[in-house]
């Protein structure tokens, strides 16, 4: 099956991996974008474990307050290099975390990985965390976070 650049593209935008890990995606799925995005998930958990015993020397802290202004939160987010902790991107992700935590409260990090993404079910936490991985190619963790509320 003869795979569009379209479909790559597309592939791309909704998923933020690079293009040839795409093509290869969409290929082994027969072109079907919904089972290409299953096989992207299984490579970048395989990405995240490879990168398990890298160290964590960098990372980002970003904050979300409720619009309301009696909730929020503060998190940081750990990666290897200042390089990637300055990306756009990167720090829009630990933004995005935060606002989730501030809606979702978890107790510890395990049940906040575990948790589907206020902004996107169909993904939990730990699944952001793996395709930071893979797109960024860095092992990324979620450090300390706390939330603050004033009820």
């Amino acid at each position: 099956m003869n795979i569009t650049i379209d479909q790559i593209k597309n592939l791309r935008d909704e998923t933020g991996v690079s293009v040839m890990q795409c093509k290869k995606a969409l290929e082994e799925a027969g072109g079907d974008s919904d089972k290409a995005k299953i096989i992207l998930r299984k490579i970048s958990k395989q990405s995240a474990d490879k990168k398990a015993g890298r160290t964590l020397g960098a990372g980002t802290v970003a904050s979300y307050v409720h619009s309301n202004g009696i909730v929020g939160s503060l998190i940081e987010l750990l990666c290897e290099t200042d390089f990637v902790a300055r990306n756009e991107e990167f720090k829009t992700l630990a933004r995005d975390i935060a606002m989730h935590i501030t809606a979702m409260d978890p107790e510890n990090q395990e049940e906040l990985l575990s948790q589907e993404f206020i902004k996107s079910p169909d993904k939990i936490i730990k699944n952001l965390v793996e395709e930071a991985m893979q797109k960024f190619g860095e092992r990324t963790e979620i450090g300390r976070f706390v939330r603050f509320s004033i009820k």
